[in-house]
């Protein structure tokens, strides 16, 4: 037997398993790192977040990732450097916070990277006939596992798409293993680039689950943070977004596209949300001389209204429900007094993932260790056929150090 997977059969084995788990998302700050050590599987789980950081990524590299990713002219030599330049700088800055943490990287058991998204093309957005789902995420696992000599499980969302899915949002999965209560409604609202939500009825009942993304989160408003704010990279808190007043007609505008009247679940990204998307209903509008501190204020209501117009459809006034937040928008102080707000007419309460032992900046991250936790030991059963695009299949392809 090759030695490889002998180890990958005595890790598969253990009854516990130190677990790496990064994400680097559209706001491309920094890649996430999240050190885990995950017992068992399925409702049994049990992890633990030993460490976590957030290693921010220098300008150059920001700006070469930002240059390509989610536009459809993109150079296929840029592509295929880029992937490889991810991976690279991945290993890099895994060595680099195992040196912090004074952790061996023969501690580690495995490495669960989702990589950078370079496109996402779910059918109805691209609606070409034939053609179902698709989505690309680059930085090579093979690369990874090689120079961190850590066996790595990575590109989770070709499986998703594989079995009839649209290889997002993957959050249920982990969400419905670490949160779901067989007495309680559940909802999990993670606002990073692009903002999503998990609904979880109380009786963990796989085939009632409704998870979806709501539309932009932070993305336009970092765009536009970095274009005309002197490159400051996000809204701090909300306090540019306080400074403005919400300008209607621009809103009206910006809500004026058919995602939002879209079913649930569905998926997008930054292909659609991007800063063209801000400055074209500005054009449109001719509002040029509109505030650029209105301006994010009226992004930042906009990704509080289109979240609550998706949650309230499921949300029953006098039905209780606990809500927690995780991601970059959990800290936009404005978008969250915005959100309550909004949903002041239901039976919620409101919590960290903290509560949980997980840090909200870390869930995501925190989330694929437990993907690749699932693809060697644990058990697809356990969403039985699946439903509301949620596939019950192990994702992640399987990269070998030597």
């Amino acid at each position: 037997m090759n030695p490889q997977i002998e180890k990958l059969y005595q890790i598969a084995s253990k009854k516990n398993r130190r677990i790496l788990g990064l994400m680097s998302g559209t706001s491309l700050d920094g890649l996430d790192i999240a050190l885990c050590n995950i017992e068992h599987s399925g409702f049994e789980t049990e992890l633990k977040v030993e460490y976590f950081t957030t290693i921010p990524y220098t300008t150059l590299f920001r700006e070469q990732l930002s240059s390509f990713i989610h536009s459809e002219n993109t150079n296929l030599q840029q592509v295929c450097i880029m992937d490889e330049l991810i991976s690279s700088t991945f290993a890099k800055l895994i060595k680099n916070a195992l040196a912090e943490w004074k952790v061996k990287a023969d501690h580690i058991d495995l490495i669960a990277s989702h990589g950078q998204t370079v496109y996402h093309a779910p059918a109805r957005h691209h609606k070409i006939a034939g053609v179902g789902n698709a989505t690309l995420q680059i930085g090579d696992g093979d690369k990874i596992a090689v120079e961190t000599g850590v066996i790595t499980i990575s590109d989770f969302r070709q499986k998703h798409i594989a079995a009839g899915g649209e290889g997002a949002p993957l959050a249920p999965y982990g969400d419905y293993l670490l949160f779901s209560e067989p007495d309680e409604d559940v909802i999990l609202l993670n606002i990073g680039g692009i903002a999503n939500f998990t609904y979880l009825p109380a009786g963990r009942d796989p085939e009632k689950i409704i998870c979806s993304d709501t539309g932009p989160g932070n993305t336009m408003m970092d765009a536009v943070m970095r274009k005309y704010f002197n490159k400051v990279n996000f809204d701090d808190e909300g306090k540019m977004a306080a400074q403005g007043k919400v300008n209607q007609k621009l809103l009206d505008e910006l809500m004026d596209n058919d995602f939002f009247k879209m079913s649930l679940p569905k998926t997008t990204g930054t292909e659609l949300f991007n800063i063209l998307y801000v400055e074209n209903a500005i054009q449109i509008l001719g509002l040029h001389s509109l505030s650029r501190v209105d301006i994010m204020a009226t992004l930042n209501y906009l990704t509080s209204l289109t979240i609550t117009d998706c949650i309230r459809k499921l949300l029953q006034p006098e039905r209780e429900i606990k809500f927690y937040i995780s991601g970059g928008g959990a800290r936009n102080n404005i978008m969250i007094q915005t959100i309550k707000k909004l949903l002041k007419n239901y039976s919620i309460s409101f919590h960290s993932t903290n509560e949980k032992n997980i840090d909200p900046d870390a869930k995501e991250a925190v989330l694929f260790a437990l993907l690749a936790n699932e693809c060697i030991a644990g058990n697809t059963l356990l969403f039985r056929k699946g439903s509301n695009n949620l596939p019950a299949v192990s994702m992640g392809k399987i990269s070998l150090p030597k």
